[in-house]
């Protein structure tokens, strides 16, 4: 069970190190950028659906 809550892996993608080898291209930004935007919202609205039960 505590591996499936575990934020680890969600923490690392937003607070890792810049990899050096990775490839730079405009299209793979514009790809993290949206799935880190994604994230934040759905977390958001988990929040929101939780507080809105408990309320």
């Amino acid at each position: 069970m505590g591996e499936f809550f575990g934020l680890g892996e969600l923490f690392g993608y937003f607070f890792r190190k810049k990899d050096s080898n990775r490839p730079k291209s405009l299209y793979l930004k514009m790809m993290h950028g949206i799935n880190r935007f994604s994230i934040i919202v759905f977390l958001l609205a988990l929040i929101y659906l939780i507080l809105k039960r408990l309320i």
